[in-house]
């Protein structure tokens, strides 16, 4: 009998059992394919290592500008996937090792529920092996964390297409496309156009959408669109079929395009998986936009937790770890009712200050509403925007130093931090500091009086509010 059985080895799931296994609890986690989920396997972890290769590169061709001479500058793509397969590697032997230090069983195999906790009884999982082989395991509690897939929009030509293939098949890829169209301008896509058009294929992103990434504050997206040199933007457009490796789309004037290319890559965002492990036969509230939870990650079903990318909530790890973190402190006070110690709290989920990011050649991060958000919720606000070149750093270290700025919205009633916005160099990199502000609801006054360290981007924050 284990106390937790996680459906799911992705960051929520590993997380999780990370936590119970500290807090002495027995528990099993079952995972499809390898621990790390998406995020270190094919998605977070392998796009940065390719990404920074690919930055290394293009700063050793900017080196004469910063006084240092390089006789000639070559990539070695097969070099690149084997450094990223070595960074992949080492981190899931991290996660294999503290799954072993805490405790936790690990299984390889699909995680299903035949039988919900009911009373005193406890649930009932069984796990699936590639091979077939069935094997059922009984738990006081569940946890799924079955994660998301690529998204796959109905467009014509864009299944079974062997010119058509999602993030995970790229960042395989042992040939680079000469010519690559991209479908999607959000994140992934994005970054993918950073990272190929950089090597020199020829790279077309058409998107729905009058601009890229549709939740960046709209003062910032065409900083870091127009910092994509060598990429060719098709906005505003729909696609309507794909054809081979040519796609087919209509203009904002009507006018039907064909755009031609050696690969296509579909970037149209991810879903959450929620019919491959049980859910109706658990009766657990699900729809398409992924399982239903309350702040502290329970389903309508008592004694079964749901925590990542199958809620639907926010696909990103970052909030996957939270949310693990959540749904582990949940479990502990159903498994230890009044229990008091440091890993039992009355811990719950809050959304109004996730950070997120973009990681391409240009990198981008935000966090709270952006000045849109605001005029729709009827919020009255003041701003302040400095562009990245007034630091020190950024302008030492960067020869584009007009890419960037550094954005503070506040509530023009109570001066309350509402949302921090930034395009350029390091801005995943201190972002977190915005979240905290945010967080812990600091106003204006009280953001001035901090020190940041000199220098730095992150100084930008305070010098932006001391423009409001």
């Amino acid at each position: 009998m284990f106390d937790t059985i996680i459906i799911g080895g992705g960051p929520a799931g590993y997380m999780a059992a990370e936590r119970l296994g500290h807090s002495k609890k027995k528990v099993l986690l079952i995972e499809e394919h390898q621990l790390g989920g998406t995020c270190l396997n094919a998605g977070c972890i392998p796009t940065k290592t390719l990404l920074n290769s690919v930055k290394l590169y293009v700063h050793a061709k900017e080196m004469e500008k910063f006084g240092v001479k390089v006789q000639r500058v070559t990539y070695d793509w097969n070099a690149i996937q084997n450094w990223k397969t070595e960074v992949v590697t080492k981190l899931r032997g991290g996660i294999e090792g503290k799954m072993k230090r805490f405790g936790v069983e690990t299984i390889n195999g699909r995680g299903e529920i035949i039988a919900p906790p009911s009373g005193e009884k406890p649930a009932v999982v069984k796990s699936v092996s590639h091979d077939g082989q069935t094997s059922e395991y009984k738990g006081k509690t569940v946890l799924v964390c079955a994660g998301s897939v690529p998204l796959i929009p109905p467009i014509p030509g864009a299944k079974d297409n062997p010119f058509a293939s999602d993030s995970s098949v790229l960042l395989a890829t042992e040939n680079l496309p000469k010519w690559l169209t991209i479908i999607g301008g959000g994140v992934i896509g994005i970054e993918f156009a950073g990272l190929f058009s950089a090597l020199g294929c020829q790279v077309t992103v058409i998107e729905l959408m009058d601009e890229i990434i549709p939740f960046m504050d709209k003062e910032h997206s065409p900083v870091l669109r127009r910092s994509l040199r060598d990429v060719n933007f098709k906005l505003g457009c729909k696609v309507e079929k794909i054809d081979g490796a040519d796609v087919f789309f209509t203009t904002k004037e009507k006018k039907l395009e064909k755009q031609e290319a050696d690969l296509v890559l579909v970037a149209a965002g991810r879903r959450p998986v929620t019919d491959t492990w049980g859910a109706k036969t658990a009766g657990i509230d699900t729809s398409v936009k992924g399982v239903a939870v309350d702040d502290r990650m329970r389903t309508n079903i008592p004694r079964i937790w749901a925590a990542g990318d199958v809620t639907g909530k926010s696909l990103l790890a970052h909030s996957a770890y939270r949310m693990g973190e959540v749904a582990s402190s949940d479990i502990l006070q159903t498994l230890n009712p009044g229990e008091k110690n440091y890993h039992v709290t009355q811990d719950r989920m809050r959304y109004n200050a996730i950070p997120w990011a973009v990681y391409g050649i240009t990198e981008a991060a935000g966090v709270g509403i952006t000045e849109q958000e605001a005029a729709v919720k009827g919020i009255e606000i003041i701003k302040a925007n400095l562009p990245m070149k007034l630091s020190g750093r950024f302008a030492a270290e960067n020869t584009f130093s007009g890419t960037g700025a550094v954005k503070v919205i506040a509530d023009a009633f109570n001066r309350r931090i509402l949302g921090i916005h930034a395009v350029g160099a390091y801005a995943p990199e201190f972002i977190w500091g915005g979240a905290a502000l945010i967080e812990q609801e600091f106003r204006i006054d009280e953001v001035k009086q901090l020190i940041f360290p000199h220098p730095t981007v992150s100084e930008l924050i305070r010098d932006v509010v001391w423009e409001m």
